[in-house]
């Protein structure tokens, strides 16, 4: 009992009512029974205690997540609208505006499974299998490179899986600090007025809705090969139109940065899997040491096809299946060099 109900309940001279109504049952309810403690009883801990039997494999996954999360989280974890980001954002959290997701920011991968069945999806709570959540949670960890393609997870290896920051959390001490410690209200003599010794200030929060064809980039040249420099307009334009289909995951124009994808910045003629500071699966990684790049003709067979041509991509778009759409987004790309 806290010190302030204590001394409340003795200045209305309560001491006795609430000595009696701790030392005595009401009478009222019953025990619950164990079938009802254990429908309640489904916390889930960071060494996994609780966890139930099941499995889930990352292909499963997908297509749970496509089902039942990607209208919220988009198909790639990226977040739609102000729904959260599930993928991405690792070392970002010293930026101002920090990308805070399972992969670079959760500490326990036994949150991720405990929310994901405790809580979700949105509107259908708990209607999950424990095998869904074991594939929707393996998919997850499959977005952020944290898995391969190939993974599944169960009760059993649950626990020799780890998210990247586990490591940066430490232990919360603040009821030790001096700040917290024997320290009394102030209730007379207090200061009168209150100074603003800082504001809080965020910066660039508004993104970029359209890009035109003048809009350069710094970027440090990725091995052109001698595509050609002008584009037709009229073709441009078109691939503004359809890029709106790439626009979540990939960013261009000379404020564009890393998101779920890469930035295209300079990418037709440029070598692939070679932008600084994305991380690529193995499937780019592999093609990068080959030294294959994005000409015009890669890039018309993988917008085709992406996970055909890219086997192991974690690009989870379809594809673009009319030859002038292919075309228009490839003479936009080239527009912004």
């Amino acid at each position: 009992m806290s010190k302030f109900l204590k001394a409340t309940i003795a200045a209305l001279g309560l001491t006795g009512l609430a000595a009696s109504a701790t030392a005595e049952p009401l009478g009222l309810g019953r025990a619950a029974t164990q079938s009802e403690i254990a429908a309640w009883d489904i916390d889930i801990r960071p060494d996994g205690a609780g966890l139930p039997d099941g499995s889930g494999d990352v292909a499963t996954g997908e297509e749970i997540f496509a089902d039942q999360c990607a209208v919220c989280h988009g198909d790639f974890g990226e977040g739609v609208a102000r729904w959260p980001v599930l993928a991405g954002g690792q070392d970002t959290l010293a930026d101002d505006r920090p990308v805070k997701t399972v992969g670079s920011y959760w500490p326990y991968l036994s949150t991720v499974w405990d929310y994901v069945h405790r809580a979700m999806p949105f509107g259908n709570a708990q209607s999950l299998t424990n095998d869904e959540v074991y594939a929707i949670t393996a998919y997850i960890l499959y977005l952020n490179d944290i898995v391969d393609e190939d993974f599944t997870l169960s009760r059993e290896n649950f626990a020799e899986t780890r998210l990247p920051n586990e490591d940066s959390f430490i232990a919360d001490n603040r009821a030790d600090s001096p700040v917290f410690v024997n320290r009394e209200a102030c209730m007379k003599n207090c200061k009168t007025s209150v100074e603003i010794t800082a504001r809080a200030a965020v910066l660039d929060v508004t993104p970029d809705e359209t890009a035109t064809q003048s809009e350069g980039s710094d970027a440090a040249d990725r091995g052109t090969a001698g595509e050609p420099a002008a584009p037709d307009p009229e073709l441009v334009a078109a691939g503004e139109t359809v890029f709106r289909k790439c626009k979540a995951c990939h960013g261009v124009g000379d404020k564009a940065k890393n998101k779920v994808g890469p930035i295209l910045n300079g990418i037709v003629g440029a070598k692939i899997g070679t932008v600084d500071g994305f991380r690529y699966s193995k499937i780019f990684k592999s093609k990068a040491g080959e030294g294959a790049t994005w000409d015009t003709a890669s890039l018309d067979a993988f917008l085709t096809d992406p996970r055909s041509w890219a086997k192991g991509t974690k690009m989870r778009f379809k594809g673009l299946k009319a030859d002038e759409d292919r075309a228009a987004v490839i003479a936009y790309l080239q527009s912004f060099p």
